[in-house]
């Protein structure tokens, strides 16, 4: 076995929690279970990860099987890494049958014909979602097996989950394999970025109950407290004016609790409202801008304003609609033909 292969090896058992190691190496299937048997889980994980290393080089293992091991530990600790969410396009509405083989064919083919030195890993997942693991080189460089770039992509949908290497070069060529093999036209990130992976596919996939603008104004209840004291009458109209935003918080989120989102962005276009008097503009042109927010729980921190008093309620269907209007943003520049800086397949 090579060198570079056993270090990775024991690099990868050494970032497993000592209680899961042999969970995740009965995940793997690369070490039999009588080799499995003669390991020794209760002493200190370095000497763990030697011995595992042992074990894989009397099975002659080559790093597809340590990318293997990669993949499970990314899959199960999902959220140490950075996701980001990409959409595909098809020219016309039809639908075609998935091959996972040919997928993979395709995959490998394309992104091998750019680049040469590349670890390309596959795993399949019951929620039929392929994970992919891609390790990068150079035309003079081996891969680095250190920083891959992780794809999760659910067949039969258009949606593409990325954890991109820190080498952004290499983006446009993962893009490329992606929509060759999966025979779509175009991809174009939604603008939406989280570390919990299943936050995400929450969102695209409309899987939770947040609602969409559905606030309507309605009339406060009549008060029936009786003028007994200031301090009475303080304390019902905090009490009412509590309900009240709990009420237009619950229209505007739901009852369920709120996808881990951490970062959105959308461009907005509007107009400035002046009283003719002070005539602001020359030109009554529309202001654009590019809006982002970030947080390390965006839409529950959002939810959380106004109860806390930081904004008034009900909040701005600009700020409670953030993970629809990503996904109108692309339907809306798909009706249009408006693609500027997405991958289009040859």
């Amino acid at each position: 076995m090579d060198e570079t292969v056993a270090e990775y090896i024991r690099r990868t058992v050494l970032k497993i929690p000592r209680d899961e190691i042999k969970m995740m190496l009965q995940k793997w299937g690369f070490l039999s279970e009588a080799q499995l048997q003669t390991l020794n889980f209760h002493q200190i994980k370095d000497n763990i990860s030697q011995e595992v290393v042992q074990l894989c080089e009397e099975n002659s293992a080559d790093i597809k099987q340590a990318a293997a091991l990669d993949i499970i530990y990314n899959h199960i600790y999902q959220n140490k890494r950075m996701w980001s969410v990409y959409q595909m396009r098809k020219t016309g509405e039809e639908l075609e049958c998935f091959d996972l083989t040919d997928f993979k064919k395709k995959f490998k083919r394309r992104l091998r014909s750019a680049l040469k030195n590349v670890t390309i890993t596959f795993r399949e997942y019951e929620d039929n979602a392929i994970w992919i693991r891609v390790a990068w080189g150079t035309p003079h460089r081996q891969p680095n097996q250190y920083k891959p770039s992780y794809v999760v992509y659910h067949s039969q949908t258009p949606y593409v989950f990325v954890s991109a290497s820190v080498l952004k070069s290499n983006l446009p060529l993962l893009c490329q394999a992606l929509i060759v093999a999966s025979n779509y036209h175009d991809i174009r990130e939604m603008e939406l970025r989280s570390h919990s992976l299943n936050s995400l596919k929450d969102i695209v996939f409309k899987r939770y109950s947040q609602n969409f603008q559905t606030y309507c104004p309605k009339p406060l209840p009549g008060r029936t407290v009786e003028p007994e004291s200031v301090d009475l009458r303080i304390i019902n109209e905090n009490r009412s004016e509590k309900e009240r935003i709990q009420r237009l918080n619950q229209e505007a989120f739901g009852d369920g609790p709120q996808p881990i989102l951490q970062f959105a962005q959308y461009k907005l276009e509007t107009v400035f409202k002046t009283s003719p008097e002070m005539d602001v503009l020359d030109k009554k042109e529309p202001f654009r801008c590019l809006v982002k927010f970030s947080s390390p729980h965006l839409l529950e921190s959002l939810k959380s304003l106004a109860p806390a008093g930081m904004a008034d309620a009900p909040l701005s269907p600009l700020l409670t609609c953030i993970p629809q209007k990503a996904r109108n943003y692309f339907r809306i520049r798909e009706k249009r033909g408006l693609f500027p800086g997405s991958f289009v397949s040859p």
